[in-house]
Parts: C-alpha cells; structure tokens; sequence
C-alpha cells in the first residue's frame, strides 16, 4: 500500500516523544457503527470470561488451567497429564484458527476479541471517560495543577481501576485452582489462605500498572502477535485500511472549505482533519499504511465515516479492505494459503475429535516395580509385583473396582486394600498388587498380560503387562 515518501513515521512508535519519553495517549472517546458491534461483542466476552471458571457441565469446571496440579480443562473436557498430547493439539489448533484469520482479515483478533483490548476500551477506558471526561477535558485535566478536583478524579479514578484489577485478578485465580476452590477461599477468609492471598495481590498489581499506565504498550512492544504481522500479511489480507487513492486524489489532501467542488479541483476526499488519529488508543495515522501498531480496532473508521457524513461524501474512505481492493477494487477471495490453512485445520480438528471420541474416561496404568523378579511359591505358582494407578476422568465416583486377568487362569492380589475398591471423582486410585499365575501357564520367561479393569461388573478399561519367569519351565 502507498504510503508518503518521508517514512520518518516509522523510526519510532507513536508513543514515544523525541526525547524518547513516553508520550501519553489521550483518545477521543469513539462512536459510531462498529462500536456499537464492539461493545456488544465485549460485553458479551467479559461475561463469558467472568462466569467460565465457575459454569460446569457434567461437573467439570467449564475453563481450567491448573498448571500446579497440571489439571486442564477445556469448554469442559478434562484434560490430565496422561492427556498432554491432546492438550497440545488443541492448542496447535487455536493458533493455526488464529493464524488463519491473521492471514484472511489482519489483527481482527486484537480488536475484537483480545482480553487486552476488551478490558482496556471497554472496562478501563469507558472510566476514564466517565470521571475525566473526553479527550479535550483529559488534557485540560493533565496539565492542570494538583487542586481539589484533580485530587479528586485521580483518586476516584484511580480506587476503581484498583477494583476492578482485583475482580480480574480473583477470575484469573479461578481458572487457575477451580472456581470452587476460589469460592471456599473467599468464605473462610483471605488470611486463612496467605500462600494465596500474596499471588491474588501480585496479580492485581500487575493488571493495575498494565491497565493504568503500560496500557496500549502491551499491543506495541510486549504482545508477540503483532510482530508476525510481517509475516502473515499479504495484498490480499483484509485489513483496516484508508483509501489513500480516493483520499489524496490528484494534488493531495486538502481541507474542507464550505461549498468547493473538490473534485474539479483535483482534492481528494480526506480533509486533513486529523480526526482518525485522535482517535485512536495507539495513537497513529492510519493514513501512512498499515502499521505495527495498528489493532484493527475500528475507531478510525466510524470517526471518518461520522466526518463524510458531514460534509456530504461517501463513506468507507478508512474501511475494511485489502490492498489489492484499494489498488484495483479486487474482491476478496480465498488464497491458496488460506486454503492450506483451513485444510490443517480441519485434519487437526478430525484428529482431536478422533482421539476425544476414542478416550476412555479411565485412564489405567500397571507397571512392574523395578529391580523385582519373579517369585516362585508354592504348587508351582510364580509371582510377580506390581504397582498400579488408575485415573478417574470423570466427576462421577467409580465404585466397586476390581482387575481380572483375560485369557490366562491365575490370581491378582491387592496389597493394603480389598479385592474391590472406589475411585473418587477426577480422583486417582494407586496401589500395589500381585499377579500370581501356574509355571504350566507360562510360555516362556517373558510373557504378555492383558489386565481388565471392572466397575460393577462391567468393565471400563484394558491394558497389559509383562510378567517375568524361569527360562526353563518344563
């Protein structure tokens, strides 16, 4: 896409003054058509976001990342360690989905979707509008001297960001040890569980300085997702774009004078009202081209469309386009790396829904305890030891549990607990127990077990185990 030919734009970010301190950001507070749709996707995310950890379904938490006890779960499938490799498909799908968006339709994600945004322009900065005014007042405000008012709104404003940190910061707790649990920990008390009331204060610390100062610096310069921009962006990408041909016309932007007919004059459309930058909560130009900075936000174009509705042109001068559409009014249309894309997409989403449909909800492991060997008793029976666990995946208890050995005539023997057993809900059952079989039975000094799990009489789970015995058995 063009840009002007002085790119000097581009040697710093829009945040940083030439002294190279950090320039405040005072956005025009937006309206307009894609606003409205934003707030209405926002709202409808944050309450998605707050009640997720404490929804369930089938008694599994609908979101969690339990990374201490390593417990995830996922729109309530629970995933455990001996998951890990559907736990990482799903991931590999999420980003190949977001990846595929970034290629078709830019940093959408980022304006729409992403937490950062969403809690930034719609929670934290709808505050900020609320107790310092619009973009006029807060500038006004910052340049004002320490008075009673500004007191006031710095300290009102500034307790109710520190709120709203700590509600984020108990949510975020919640995805990560169980809406339940976090729940438990509110009624008894916050000094009853300090180990956890340090890291809730941490957080909410974090979220204050990222929501109250570090702000779109997040977007710029920590999130990673923006830099892979240069890679995944292409001419055919829809992007939030200005339409530097309809708006710079033939001798360049010009402002709006009352009654000219700009198009004899050879004026392009844009007036140079410089409307599209303040704006916007990174603080560009979106007139140089797309840019790093630049999340896809909208604000721009309802604020330009606000201003050719004024003076009678034709919107869509900033629109959602790619610049194949700008340059030669190309429609858009799957690319060949979009077709890739959705391909791997969909064979890693058959894949998951494969191994999700084909796992048991016990999870059953028997192993031989290491450095043992056989022991041979008495009518010619040979033992082996083992050491058994059983993983519940379910939020039902499993009663009455018990192995049996399928195709050969022997015995197993559980140590410390009786022949029949219960396992708790998403709970783990370990113990050790014995396998006991004839020397006649035997085909040789290593032989192959298939071991069935049973709850009730019906059984639930297979697998198999080696048992060990003498070389020479006739």
């Amino acid at each position: 896409m063009e840009t002007p030919s002085n790119e000097v734009f581009r040697d710093s970010i829009g945040t940083i003054d030439e002294e190279g301190k950090r320039s405040w950001i005072f956005p025009k507070k937006p309206s307009g058509y894609f606003y409205k749709k934003r707030k209405l996707v926002s709202y409808i995310l944050l309450a998605f976001l707050f009640a997720a950890p404490f929804v369930k379904i089938n008694g599994n938490q609908f979101l969690l990342f339990n990374v201490l006890e390593r417990r995830f779960n996922i729109f309530s499938f629970p995933f455990w360690p001996q998951d890990f490799h559907l736990f990482v498909i799903s991931m590999i799908i999420g980003v190949v989905f977001i990846t595929l968006f970034t290629v078709g339709f830019g940093r959408i994600f980022c304006g729409w979707i992403c937490p950062q945004t969403i809690f930034m322009e719609m929670v934290f900065r709808r505050i900020e509008y609320w107790i310092d005014g619009d973009r006029n007042k807060q500038i006004r405000l910052k340049r004002q001297k320490w008075d009673g008012e500004k007191i006031r709104k710095r300290l009102l404003k500034w307790f109710i960001f520190l709120v709203v940190s700590f509600l984020i910061a108990n949510v975020f707790l919640a995805y990560l040890i169980g809406g339940d649990k976090l729940l438990n920990y509110i009624t008894d008390g916050p000094f009853e569980h300090m180990s956890t009331l340090i890291p809730l204060l941490i957080f909410t610390g974090v979220f204050y300085f990222i929501f109250a100062w570090f702000r779109e610096q997040v977007c710029i310069i920590a999130c990673p997702y923006g830099r892979l921009q240069g890679v995944l962006l292409d001419t055919k990408s829809v992007v939030v774009a200005y339409d530097h041909k309809r708006g710079e016309g033939e001798s360049g932007r010009k402002k709006f004078r009352k009654n000219e007919d700009r198009a004899a004059l050879g004026h392009g459309d844009c007036i140079d009202c410089f409307q599209c930058v303040h704006v916007c909560p990174t603080g560009i130009d979106i007139r140089n081209g797309t840019q790093l900075e630049c999340v896809n936000c909208t604000a721009c174009i309802d604020e330009c469309d606000n201003i050719m509705e004024k003076i009678n042109l034709p919107k869509g001068l900033i629109r959602y386009a790619s610049e194949e559409n700008i340059e030669k009014k190309t429609p858009f249309k799957l690319t060949a790396r979009m077709k890739g894309y959705i391909a791997v997409l969909i064979i890693l989403i058959g894949v998951l829904g494969g191994m999700l449909a084909l796992r048991n909800d016990i999870e059953a492991r028997i192993l031989r305890l290491p450095g043992q060997s056989y022991e041979q008793k008495e009518d010619n029976m040979i033992s082996n030891v083992y050491t058994y666990k059983l993983v519940n995946k379910t939020s039902n208890t499993i009663e009455n549990v018990s192995f049996k050995i399928r195709g050969t005539e022997g015995e197993i023997k559980l140590v410390s607990v009786t022949d029949e057993f219960k396992i708790k809900a998403q709970g783990i059952a370990e113990g050790t127990l014995f396998i006991e079989l004839k020397r006649s039975n035997l085909s040789g000094d290593k032989n192959k077990l298939r071991i069935d799990v049973y709850s009730n009489d019906k059984l639930i789970e297979t697998t198999t185990v080696g048992f060990l015995g003498p070389r020479n058995y006739n």
